[in-house]
């Protein structure tokens, strides 16, 4: 089975779909599905699937619920491990270069700690159980913080912030991680519209910086405006059974 790779300007009723192959001569893959499946216990969510994420991407999934959209994601973070096929990892990327925004939890949300304490968190699964933070480290979540409005927040309570704002932060961290490529699930759920807008366009500077994205999103419209390639999960689904 082959995924179906929309470019924004095939997306109308009306327009014929380029095959996959076509598009990739022309780019570096960073990661290269082949025949992955991925699931649970006995139900797979993602079958057979084979798919290319190029450097440069910003790629968006949509698709229904249950369609396997996350799975996929926390495949590609290495969280999950594929039942059979591979997730091969191209062009020298490694895992540590890989950072990952999951949906907020309710334990996140009314974590008791600084939001530089949250961020710096992000290189304790980096590097292990680190007995200090370095001045790398501290520098570099001080320009994560910089690049998602965040650095005046520096001291706040994490759990004394608005919904956006603890996203903001949470994105912040996992950029601590992303050297070259940015995992974010559904990470405008729950955002009003002003801090919706505010998270689209961090996003997109961080893109037009050079990061890599893959993101899941139910917001097909804002996949149409600002993605470079479009993954419909939906697709994947009909044509795997």
């Amino acid at each position: 089975m082959n995924s179906e790779d929309i470019q924004k300007k095939n997306l109308s009723q009306n327009s014929q779909r380029e095959p996959q192959a076509t598009e990739l001569t022309a780019h570096t893959s960073l990661l290269k599905c082949r025949q992955l499946t991925l699931g649970y216990g006995n139900k797979d969510l993602v079958r057979d699937l084979d798919y290319d994420v190029n450097a440069g991407d910003y790629l968006c999934i949509v698709g229904r619920n249950g369609s396997g959209k996350t799975t996929f994601l926390r495949g590609i973070a290495g969280l999950l491990k594929p039942k059979s096929g591979v997730i091969e990892l191209c062009d020298g990327l490694s895992r540590n270069q890989i950072g990952y925004l999951p949906q907020m939890t309710v334990v996140q949300k009314d974590f008791p700690a600084s939001v530089e304490e949250i961020v710096l968190s992000a290189f304790q699964g980096k590097h292990r159980l680190l007995p200090f933070y370095r001045k790398a480290h501290r520098d570099r979540a001080m320009e994560s913080m910089a690049l998602t409005r965040t650095e005046s927040l520096a001291k706040s309570c994490f759990r004394e912030l608005s919904g956006g704002q603890k996203q903001r932060v949470l994105l912040a961290r996992a950029l601590c991680a992303a050297e070259r490529l940015l995992l974010l699930d559904e990470p405008v759920t729950g955002l009003d519209p002003e801090s919706t807008e505010t998270m689209y366009r961090i996003i997109e500077n961080l893109h037009q910086q050079g990061m890599t994205v893959v993101m899941v999103t139910h917001d097909v419209d804002t996949a149409l405006d600002d993605a470079t390639r479009v993954l419909d999960f939906n697709t994947i689904s009909v044509k795997g059974k």
